[in-house]
């Protein structure tokens, strides 16, 4: 029997984004979300919009979404309750959290180079994606008590690395599933996905049919960078 409920929260469960961006100093900032989904190069980044990640996001045009496994989860939960923001933001303190500058020296994971944004990447997490800035929407615009508190940032995947350790055999340029096992948020909780269920139909559609006709230059891997 179902029930009509009014619940606070609708996560239901979406992969952990460490997502890393620059502050106004140059330092870099490493900040955890989930609230993000992705559509072909596309990628849909949901933040409060008083947060330091989106407001260096939209300073910079640019980020790098560091995608870490189950395995990572206790580092990742050591940024939980941080913010790099200084002051604390009123509605960020009331919550418990505290002002962190070394994001990548608490958490544990190591900053390295990212090929063509500022931004470093997470070199523990299997997968980095960086991105640069492309639209930006507001959310929930008419609701007064929401009004400019809430936006969703797309970005544009410019560069995408693997550990080989997810890559399919035999096809350097697709992911494994069944080797890529991602840190997932729901309800506030972590979770990792189990094995798989069974073969889907929408699989017989080969991957490569999903790709674009033309890359962006950017997308466009030369051979020193395979």
């Amino acid at each position: 029997m179902h029930h009509t409920i009014n619940p606070a929260i609708l996560y239901f469960g979406t992969p952990v984004v460490l997502v890393s961006s620059l502050n106004e100093d140059g330092s870099p900032n490493l900040a955890p979300m989930s609230s993000a989904w992705w559509l072909g190069s596309r990628c849909l980044l949901g933040f409060g919009a008083r947060s330091k990640t989106p407001q260096n996001i939209l300073r910079t045009g640019e980020c790098v979404l560091n995608l870490p496994s189950a395995g990572l989860a206790a580092m990742v939960d050591r940024l939980a309750l941080t913010t790099a923001s200084d002051p604390v933001p009123d509605f960020k303190r009331s919550r418990g959290y505290r002002h962190e500058h070394d994001k990548f020296g608490l958490s544990g994971f190591t900053s390295v180079a990212s090929h063509l944004v500022q931004p470093p990447r997470a070199l523990e997490c299997p997968v980095h994606l960086e991105a640069t800035l492309k639209h930006v929407h507001p959310i929930a615009e008419e609701v007064p008590d929401l009004k400019g508190k809430l936006v969703s940032i797309e970005v544009q995947i410019e560069r995408v690395h693997v550990d080989e350790s997810v890559q399919f055999p035999g096809d350097p340029n697709r992911i494994d599933p069944d080797k890529w096992r991602p840190l997932i948020m729901s309800f506030q909780h972590f979770y990792g996905l189990g094995p798989r269920l069974r073969d889907s139909r929408l699989a017989t559609i080969p991957e490569s049919a999903y790709r674009p006709t033309q890359l962006a230059p950017s997308q466009e891997l030369t051979p020193a960078s395979r």
